[in-house]
């Protein structure tokens, strides 16, 4: 499995060369495949993944209706600008943001159990959840050692980049 900062590192890379257009890795079953677009295509470089299996339950169908949409944005906006607070003894809490848009998991697979829970204690490389992005599974780490005291996002909910999925109690 890439490991998003890996994936980033390499899309770095590739910005930074004039004479590398093209990039095929392919490592434990998975290919990944980055190139930068031509003159007609969008800016910004394209990651594309080899359809594989994978252990996870199915996304979830796009919702046609603009109204929730509306609503969980707004939702997340004013998640994302309210100061996090348990009470003033506690001091404040830290976010676990999503770093791209893609699918919330709290497991590996349906059947296992969830990375943490509310009450568990974690460290900075304890693995917290999955964001699937473009049938890429990647693993989102906690960059804090603390307590979980909040999941802010349900398993299989389409996520967006910045929103707070986890509240963590410092230690």
């Amino acid at each position: 499995m890439f490991k998003l900062s890996e994936i980033k590192e390499l899309i770095k890379l590739l910005d930074q060369t004039s004479s590398v257009h093209e990039l095929e890795i392919e490592s434990e079953g998975m290919k990944l495949a980055i190139r930068k677009p031509d003159r007609s295509e969008a800016d910004g470089a394209a990651v594309h993944a080899a359809p594989y299996a994978y252990p996870f339950a199915p996304a979830p169908q796009p919702v046609h209706s603009q109204q929730p949409v509306q609503q969980s944005s707004a939702a997340i906006e004013a998640a994302a600008q309210a100061p996090v607070q348990a009470n003033p003894s506690e001091g404040s809490l830290h976010k676990i943001v999503s770093p791209m848009v893609g699918t919330f998991y709290t497991a590996a697979s349906p059947d296992t159990p969830a990375f943490v829970k509310v009450g568990d204690r974690v460290s900075e490389k304890s693995t917290v959840c999955i964001i699937e992005a473009m049938k890429l599974m990647n693993e989102l780490e906690a960059e804090i050692r603390g307590e979980i005291v909040s999941v802010l996002a349900e398993n299989g909910q389409l996520v967006e980049y910045g929103q707070p999925l986890f509240l963590v109690k410092p230690e």
